[in-house]
């Protein structure tokens, strides 16, 4: 018989409850067991929706406990670190949310007590669960479209975040792009060697009075001697806007849509389609599928399919696109490397 995975959440946020709803009703061998947040109201009303006796505004108090096999952490960026570390020690298995820490210091320092309690940990880059980014991943594995030698990725938020949200947000590389730089790597499946950046602040006053940027362009050189591009803006008038595009010695592969619906409408004012707005409606399967992976993960004993190795490489492109921004010159990844941050 399979083992049930008993799985507390911790943060019920609107990433929190999308994954709380999945261990509820939609993943095999899991059981959504309790949820905490720091707002009891929250913690109260998600609880009794999903029918779960146990909630708790401590979060300690579910990573303490014996009915606890694993903790999903999608909690404040700040807390991550501290719950993945705590987690650790209780021999707890963890799924948190990107990134890590904001820093690469606290990265280390949570990596290190996984590998020491002998845990898993998968971090929540959800591109890689979405139809078409695996379906793309699949043919470049298979050489269908040969030799990689170019990546050129897109994401664009419809609209900025709440000032609250920025100044603690570890600013646009850290917080946004950092999907990119894993879905680059991702791809590219070669280690990034040297990141060239610019930035600028077009959207809203508000990023640079806050020390962050809203708009940028990331090139990036990787070990094969392929290259990659990303650009990011916080604001796009039309929706979500997230593409790939990747290029072979034999081929391209274009992934990503806009529909929301599958409908045309042809009138007499023109031709028209609906957009998806944001990023909860464009991933939503791959949110669901990422967590029935990290249960399978745990059942079947398999190593996570993403780590947190790879989450730490992808901080460590956004520090050197920080640093690239900051001294206008091309930065070597080296100097990022784990032991030397």
């Amino acid at each position: 018989m399979s083992r049930t995975v008993r799985v507390a959440v911790l943060g019920a946020g609107r990433i929190g409850k999308r994954h709380a709803r999945t261990l509820a009703g939609q993943t095999p061998n899991a059981e959504l067991v309790a949820i905490a947040d720091a707002n009891e109201q929250t913690a109260r009303d998600i609880a009794a929706d999903l029918k779960i006796d146990t909630w708790t505004t401590d979060s300690a108090t579910l990573i303490g406990d014996p009915n606890v096999d694993a903790v999903v952490i999608a909690s404040s960026t700040d807390s991550h670190a501290p719950l993945i570390i705590a987690a650790a020690e209780a021999g707890k298995d963890i799924f948190c949310e990107k990134p890590i820490a904001l820093d690469l210091v606290t990265t280390d320092r949570a990596i290190t007590a996984v590998e020491k309690a002998g845990v898993r940990l998968q971090v929540g880059f959800n591109r890689r669960y979405d139809k078409g980014y695996r379906r793309a991943k699949a043919d470049i594995v298979s050489g269908r479209i040969g030799t990689i030698e170019s990546i050129r990725d897109t994401m664009r938020d419809p609209a900025p975040p709440p000032r609250s949200y920025v100044a603690i947000s570890g600013g646009l590389f850290r917080d946004m792009a950092i999907h990119d730089f894993d879905c680059v790597r991702w791809l590219a499946a070669s280690e990034p060697v040297e990141i060239s950046a610019m930035a600028a602040c077009l959207v809203d006053p508000m990023f640079a009075e806050l020390g962050d940027v809203d708009t940028s362009i990331v090139s990036v050189r990787f070990e094969s001697g392929a290259l990659a591009v990303i650009d990011n803006s916080r604001r796009s008038g039309f929706g979500y806007d997230v593409r790939t595009e990747i290029f072979g010695s034999e081929g391209a592969l274009f992934v990503g849509f806009h529909r929301d619906t599958p409908v045309t409408a042809l009138t007499g004012s023109g031709v028209s389609t609906d957009h998806v707005y944001f990023f909860l409606e464009r991933f939503d399967q791959a949110y669901v599928d990422e967590i029935r992976d990290f249960v399978d993960v745990i059942v079947s004993g398999r190593p996570p399919s993403v780590s947190g190795a790879d989450g730490r490489a992808a901080l460590a492109m956004a520090y050197a696109a920080e640093a690239s921004v900051r001294e206008r010159r091309p930065i070597e990844l080296a100097q990022f490397a784990r032991g030397g941050s």
